[in-house]
């Protein structure tokens, strides 16, 4: 069995009780107090979170934004500096080859931030389909050379703006800055008006050697104010609530950004051709056979990922994301059917372990803070 690999702020992690498990080849924190009280923090006051293990993948060069245009489904066209935006890349047959950030830092110059399970994967993938020139389009994995942090939740704002000069309330969702100076860190940060938990919050990435000191430098600020580090099982249940998708269960290579609702994120339309555009572009038009829907338990159960979804005892599809909700105290799941029972309240049943249990389809997402 190979070790496990730690981020930089794994030392950290014991001084506040946390419980760590293997996550994707990763040693992190699934979490510290108990998952539902660090839920409940992040949605109330404010939770960190190390995502260090995320992927940070730099496409750069002239031939940049042309290379980028055909290998992710959104329209880079819509980016200038200091823009992020949400994406995919995609096999020629729809499939989902990952989903990722992309920050555009400036001309020619892009960060793409990506799951960290796939970060091997997508950076081959990147250049499999690389065809310029290498002083046209340069790619390098430099995730070693950052410590990402999450800071999530409604005092968020409050609690970094205590630590920086730069005004945080011009700072839009889906803007980040490079260039902050943080107190106490000896080199500047990007910070990102992003987030995986449906609240408010920054995403912040600075060099490795900086990542220890801007964990503790946090932790302290926002004491007063609630702040709680927070691990990997709340962040699962505050993205599930808010209908965010992960990799390997909302999306995956069998999986299409279509059918997973994400729409929005693919711009058939635009000039490039790229990799999976003719599938994606007939299921806009025409509908996708399957798509993904929310649902309620009638019954007692849990529906888990992979449970089988029954409409008159037939299969029709199978739950991706399943917990009960800690902010809604509900039996609830994300569900890849048939697109004929995707209509808010039609009545389905759920296959839990030797029992049939029923459940109904709702609106989505299953919860969505006060702005």
């Amino acid at each position: 069995m190979s070790e496990l690999k730690r981020t930089p702020l794994f030392p950290e992690y014991g001084k506040h009780g946390a419980k760590t498990i293997d996550f994707g080849g990763w040693e992190l924190p699934v979490q510290f107090t108990g998952i539902k009280r660090e839920h409940e923090v992040t949605r109330t006051k404010a939770g960190l979170f190390d995502v260090s293990h995320m992927g940070e993948i730099s496409v750069k060069g002239p031939k940049s934004f042309e290379f980028l245009q055909h290998l992710v489904t959104n329209d880079l066209s819509r980016l200038v500096p200091s823009r992020a935006q949400y994406n995919i890349m995609c096999y020629e047959d729809g499939g989902s080859v990952d989903d990722l950030i992309v920050y555009m830092i400036a001309e020619n110059e892009y960060l793409l931030v990506v799951n960290a399970a796939n970060t091997e994967k997508d950076y081959e993938w990147i250049q499999q389909n690389n065809h310029y020139k290498n002083d046209e389009v340069l790619v390098a994995n430099v995730s070693d050379e950052y410590v990402q942090l999450a800071l999530q939740g409604p005092k968020a704002e409050e609690i970094l703006q205590q630590v920086t000069e730069t005004n945080l309330s011009e700072l839009k969702f889906f803007r980040f800055e490079d260039g902050v100076q943080l107190d106490g860190l000896k080199h500047s940060a990007i910070v990102s008006r992003t987030g995986y938990t449906g609240e408010d919050g920054f995403e912040i990435y600075v060099r490795q050697t900086d990542g220890p000191a801007l964990w503790n430098i946090l932790l302290k600020s926002g004491k007063d104010k609630g702040l709680e580090p927070i691990g990997l099982g709340a962040r699962d249940t505050l993205r599930f609530e808010a209908n965010l998708p992960l990799y390997g269960q909302e999306i995956s290579k069998d999986i299409t950004p279509v059918e997973a609702g994400l729409t929005f994120a693919v711009k058939p339309n635009k000039d490039a051709d790229f990799i999976g555009k003719k599938v994606l572009k007939e299921q806009i038009e025409h509908g996708p056979s399957r798509k993904l829907a929310g649902i309620e338990m009638l019954d007692k159960g849990i529906p888990r990922h992979g449970y089988t979804v029954l409409k008159d005892g037939q299969p029709v599809g199978m739950v991706t994301s399943g917990t009960q909700s800690p902010t809604l105290n509900k039996n609830i799941g994300l569900a890849l059917i048939d697109t004929q029972f995707t209509e808010a309240g039609t009545e389905l049943e759920i296959q839990v372990r030797k029992r049939i249990l029923k459940a109904i389809v709702v609106k989505t997402p299953f919860y969505k803070r006060d702005r």
